[in-house]
């Protein structure tokens, strides 16, 4: 199901995904589909990552030396690639925090209190 067909589901902010991804593996290595269905799950069904933009920001990920992957056998006994956050990975994810933090308190100032009604 693509965000476009549920009006519940907000679509991604570009460079939230990686952010998203480094979070999620803090709790321990996980296959593409299990990370998916981890931001999905903790985000209360809002966030949906697609598969067409989290391989290649695993890719990326990967390519940084962020995570790390290896092949592996999933719970449901298929090969698959499992990604672990490295130490600079680590790293990165308290910097990229921090931004994010500082951006939506920031964004929550401009947007202010909802004002009351009448």
């Amino acid at each position: 199901m693509s965000t476009q067909d549920d009006p519940d589901r907000v679509a991604l902010l570009q460079g939230t995904l990686d952010l998203l991804i480094l979070r999620t593996l803090v709790f321990g290595a996980q296959h593409g589909q299990g990370i998916a269905r981890a931001i999905q799950q903790t985000s209360e069904d809002v966030l949906l990552v697609e598969h067409g933009a989290l391989y290649p920001a695993l890719q990326r990920l990967e390519a940084q030396g962020w995570i790390d992957a290896e092949w592996g056998t999933s719970s449901n006994n298929r090969r698959a690639r499992f990604y672990a956050l490295t130490r600079q990975g680590r790293r990165q994810l308290v910097r990229e925090t921090s931004r994010w933090q500082k951006m939506a308190a920031a964004i929550g100032r401009v947007l202010g209190p909802e004002p009351a009604r009448r």
